[in-house]
């Protein structure tokens, strides 16, 4: 009786099919970060030319097996990715987070990660809890030096002088806090808390979501961070931006392993205060 070829293989066909896919699937979410929408839309248009091409073409048909066993797995392949990478921050972040304030190890420089204070008019949550964890740390003791990292990208929208406003409101004395203008992105404000602030040491202050993830960049780029969670925000509210922070992590994940991403802003280094 004649061997299966290995291709035709059912035991070793659809493991190489899903190696194959979840290569692909990569490839295709680095060219989604990576390439204008319309690049990237021109590259899907491309390959499905391809797979016509493959399907109709007489001399290509003994490839249509394999390219439709390559996009049944796909759809698996690419939750597979997406879910590795969610995790990723996760297991980097693994004891390092601290909900309660007594538990904190003192350190001398916290970030805090910008947003907006408010949304449609109405009161931003994420920045007012990120705020009173701010304030929480800083009155006991746990810090001696907030940076307030955010978007700045109008005179009419400044999150790090929104940040400032609010936390000299509340007690702390303005001349420990420091603006960072080009925290355009998690990855931004992380490294430029080392390569501009001069700081590799750092207490991230946000929600725990957000913490996490920046630990996983911290560590990737020889920072040694911890996080204080923030309080979260529940309720229809969160849900867009759960939904975000699902790409966010995969984002994370491609910067770090394969595309590199710097922040789109360095710059001269600025002095912390003493």
């Amino acid at each position: 009786m004649a061997r299966a070829a290995p291709l035709h293989n059912p035991w070793l066909r659809w493991p190489l099919a899903m190696l194959a896919a979840v290569a692909l699937a990569i490839l295709l979410m680095i060219d989604y970060s990576a390439s204008p929408l319309r690049a990237f839309c021109l590259h899907l248009a491309l390959g499905a030319v391809w797979v016509g091409a493959v399907c109709w073409v007489p001399k290509l048909r003994p490839l249509r097996r394999h390219v439709l066993d390559l996009l049944l797995a796909l759809p698996l392949a690419a939750l597979l990715v997406i879910a590795h990478a969610n995790l990723a921050a996760t297991r980097a972040a693994r004891d390092l987070t601290y909900d309660d304030l007594a538990g904190v190890p003192a350190t001398r420089v916290g970030l805090v990660f910008g947003t907006t204070d408010r949304i449609d008019g109405r009161e931003n949550l994420y920045f007012r809890h990120r705020i009173d964890a701010a304030e929480k740390l800083w009155k006991a003791g746990k810090v001696e030096t907030l940076i307030v990292s955010g978007d700045n990208r109008s005179q009419y929208y400044n999150e790090p002088q929104k940040m400032r406003a609010a936390l000299v409101a509340r007690g702390i004395p303005a001349d420990r806090i420091v603006r960072d203008f080009a925290g355009l992105r998690t990855l931004d404000s992380v490294v430029r808390a080392k390569e501009v602030f001069g700081t590799d040491t750092l207490l991230f202050i946000s929600q725990r979501f957000q913490n996490e993830r920046a630990i996983y960049l911290a560590k990737a780029h020889g920072i040694a961070a911890r996080g204080f969670n923030a309080r979260d925000v529940r309720g229809p509210a969160s849900y867009k931006t759960r939904l975000r922070e699902i790409g966010a992590r995969v984002k994370m994940w491609l910067d770090v392993r394969f595309l590199d991403t710097r922040p789109r802003h360095l710059g001269e280094p600025e002095k912390l205060p003493d």
